[in-house]
This record gives C-alpha cells, sequence and structure tokens, in this order.
C-alpha cells in the first residue's frame, strides 16, 4: 500500500487497554510546566524527524497556546513543498490519499493558509486542494455502496468529512449519510475490537457537520449515531483513566470536547494522559500531536474559528541541546520471534538482543543472522511499518496487516521503532486482516 493510505491503516492497530498505571511515574506536579513540557518535546521531534513532514505535528503546534512562531512557519513551508509533492505524485498514480489529504487540509487551515491558492494537477487539469478532497470522499462513498466498506478505511472518510466540515465546504448529503450508518451499525471496527480511534475522530466529523446544519433533513439519524459514538467512547474508558489504551485517548478526549460532554466524563482521561506524559510514554512525535490538543482542552473543531493573531512567538524556546549517543547494552536479553503468514503457517526464530533495543533493530539483528527470516518497511507519520515479512506481504488493497505482539499481548506502541525490547519475551508477527 502507499504510506499515507497505511499511515492512517495504523491508527485502527491499537486495541488493548493501557499499561501504564498512575503509581509508576507520580500524578503530581505542575500542570502547566507539564504542558509546556510536551510542546517542546513535539517541538524539538522536528529537528529529529525523518521523511515527510508530519500534518498533525503542526495542528497540534498551531492548536497549542505556546509557540514559535519561526519553526512553525518552516514547517508550514515543508509541508507546501514536501507533503505537497507527495500527494501530487500520489494523485497523479490515481491512489487513495483521503486521510493525508484530509490532514494536509487542516494543518493548512491552522495556519490560516488561503486553500483557494492551493491546488493539484491531474491529467493535465488543475483543481483545489478542496476539489480534490471532495473527489476523494465520492470515491470512498462509491467503495462502500458496491462493496460495504471505503476504499481506505472509516477513519481516513471520518478525517475527510471533518477537513471539509471545518473550512466550511458543505458535506454531500450521501457521504455525510454513509459515516452516520456506519457510527449506527457499529461499523467502526479493527477485526472484532471497537476502534476508539475511529469513533473518536467520526464523532468530531459528524459534531461539525451537525453544528453547521448541513444535515438538517436527517437530524434524528444524526444525533443518533453522535449518541452512538458518545457511548462506545464512555464504554471504552478503563480502570486507569485512559480510554481504549494511553494512544487513543487523546483523540477520545478531543470527540467528547467537540460533543460538548461534561468534564466529568472526561477528567479521570485528561489525568491518565498527564500521568502517561511523565512516563514518557508519548516519545512518538504522531502520538504527541494527538495527546496535545486534548491537554489544552481543544479539538480540531477548533480549528474552525482559528485567528492567527496575537500569537505569543515567545514562550517556546528551545535550548541547543548535545546529541545523545545511545550506547549499546552489555546485558544481552533473548528474543524469540514467531511469524504467523495468512495460512497460518509459523516459524519461530530466536536471537539474543542487547537490551533495550527497539523491536526494529532486534529484528535487523535477527536479518542478519541469515537465518531465514526476511523484513520490509514502509515509512508512515507514526514511523516504520512492517510491510513485507518472509517474503509475504500484508497488503491494504487485501484488507491485511501485521499484528505485532508480546507473549499474548497486543502492542499498544506506536511502531516497530517505538516498542523496546528491555527483557526476554517472544514477540508474535502475524499476517491478520481487518
Amino acid at each position: 500500500p502507499s504510506a499515507d493510505c497505511a499511515t492512517m491503516l495504523l491508527l485502527l492497530f491499537f486495541g488493548c487497554l493501557a499499561l501504564t498505571s498512575a503509581e509508576e511515574c507520580g500524578a503530581s506536579g505542575d500542570q502547566h510546566e507539564l504542558l509546556l513540557s510536551l510542546n517542546r518535546d513535539l517541538l524539538s521531534s522536528l529537528a529529529r524527524q525523518e521523511g515527510l513532514p508530519n500534518p498533525s505535528v503542526h495542528v497540534a503546534l498551531r492548536l497549542s497556546s505556546h509557540h514559535n512562531l519561526a519553526f512553525e512557519s518552516q514547517y508550514l513551508n515543508r509541508l507546501k513543498t514536501e507533503l505537497h509533492s507527495h500527494i501530487q505524485s500520489s494523485l497523479s498514480s490515481s491512489q487513495a490519499v483521503t486521510g493525508l489529504l484530509a490532514l494536509y487540509t487542516l494543518a493548512l487551515k491552522s495556519s490560516c493558509y488561503d486553500l483557494s491558492t492551493v491546488s493539484f494537477a491531474v491529467d493535465e487539469r488543475s483543481e483545489s486542494l478542496l476539489a480534490h478532497l471532495r473527489r476523494q470522499l465520492e470515491q470512498e462513498k462509491e467503495h462502500l455502496t458496491f462493496s460495504h466498506r471505503p476504499l481506505t478505511n472509516f477513519y481516513q472518510y471520518s478525517l475527510g468529512v471533518l477537513a471539509l466540515c471545518v473550512n466550511g465546504d458543505r458535506v454531500n448529503n450521501h457521504v455525510a449519510n454513509k459515516l452516520i450508518k456506519a457510527a449506527q451499525h457499529e461499523r467502526f471496527k479493527h477485526g472484532d475490537v471497537d476502534s476508539v480511534d475511529t469513533y473518536a475522530v467520526a464523532g468530531v466529523a459528524l459534531q461539525c457537520v451537525k453544528n453547521a446544519g448541513f444535515h438538517v433533513h436527517g437530524a434524528a439519524e444524526l444525533d443518533a449515531a453522535l449518541a452512538k459514538i458518545k457511548q462506545k467512547l464512555l464504554a471504552a474508558r478503563g480502570a486507569n483513566g485512559h480510554i481504549g489504551n494511553e494512544f487513543s485517548t487523546g483523540q477520545a478526549v478531543q470527540a467528547l470536547l467537540a460533543m460538548g460532554s461534561p468534564e466529568s466524563e472526561y477528567t479521570a482521561a485528561m489525568e491518565a494522559m498527564r500521568t502517561s506524559v511523565r512516563c514518557n510514554v508519548y516519545h512518538n512525535p504522531m502520538a504527541m500531536s494527538q495527546v496535545l490538543p486534548a491537554l489544552h482542552l481543544k479539538s480540531y473543531l477548533s480549528l474552525q474559528n482559528k485567528e492567527c493573531v496575537s500569537e505569543d512567538a515567545d514562550t517556546l524556546v528551545l535550548e541547543p541541546v548535545e546529541p545523545v549517543v545511545d550506547m549499546p547494552s552489555e546485558t544481552k536479553v533473548n528474543l524469540q520471534v514467531e511469524v504467523v503468514t495468512s495460512s497460518e503457517a509459523t516459524a519461530l526464530y530466536s536471537v539474543d538482543v542487547p537490551k533495550g533495543s527497539t523491536l526494529l533493530e532486534a529484528l535487523g539483528l535477527l536479518r542478519d543472522r541469515s537465518v531465514g527470516f526476511t523484513f520490509d518497511t514502509e515509512s508512515s507519520l507514526w514511523g516504520p511499518f512492517l510491510s513485507v515479512v518472509n517474503g509475504e506481504q500484508a497488503r491494504q488493497s487485501d484488507r491485511r496487516y501485521w499484528s505485532l505482539s508480546s507473549d499474548g499481548a497486543a502492542l499498544t506502541e506506536g511502531g516497530a521503532s517505538d516498542f523496546k525490547i528491555t527483557k526476554a519475551q517472544k514477540i508474535t508477527i502475524q499476517n491478520k486482516s481487518y
């Protein structure tokens, strides 16, 4: 699959409960300083970032109360050049890029950029960004009509609806209806598990449609869908406060905020996110970008009334930091890697890796041993993810992906480059459908 389609697909993969507890890192401390610290961490991640600029990061920085306008301006220019070129290439080759196009639209909106000046040329015909986004959603809707599922997934579909709505562009009733019906019939799933991320972004999107008065003739169905979404989000609250897990809580809180939920319904989730910030759970820029707006009590719906005036340019200052070189640990831990193909054929490997290695590094060491294990990765907004293992693809076009679990528990980290091997364990890589 294309990297941009796979990016949004990754957001569906985190379905188990969070493992972080408040006792591990302490639940006290100044909330303002904590928020400022997360803001700085996200800003400083830009200097280390590889690959395409991330529009979600830009939106989070722009929704923050603290700014470094020079950095933000530089990043906006990268989005308008590098990301724009990537999307242009994808559109020219007829790839579905609904989610990435929507995030790009939201990023430009967050900087009050004139979207009418942004266009893409396909088949020698130049059209505006919003026109291309409308066309992507029409293609998603048509695919839903005949195959009962979007061309990409409901997460990307929801982002597309939200991006159009936030920019005041009327959402086609047939497009909105498909999302409303999917919510009512509880079709936002990853396998057999509800996708909290998808319910959340669909909630923000449909709340925007309701606020804009785009769906007055189907008001009852729209209200029922929003009620169903809220019910699902509240039912996903865990004992530790997270909604779904650490990586879905930010978007879930954004949805509850957008839908006007009382503070009591998300207070525990706010504290759970603060605890996870203290525990450095959100070291992945994509994860930080989804949590930061929620901690500022904002959602993507806040972009509707964004005004880029009187912004404090001096509250987010980065001090020069000496690069930290991670030395390999002399302590080795044993890692077993089980690969389960789509036909359920199983292969088991074993390798000793330095304690603290990322899963991606560990898999590289295993591959280097020439024992028959091979893999390839693709880039995404979450970082590298597995695309081919032992020569077998898990393609989006086949509705398949490589599921990662440790000792039977699904990994909640953002990607293979985030999860660290700190003890002997068994990693299972399984080709699953969704």
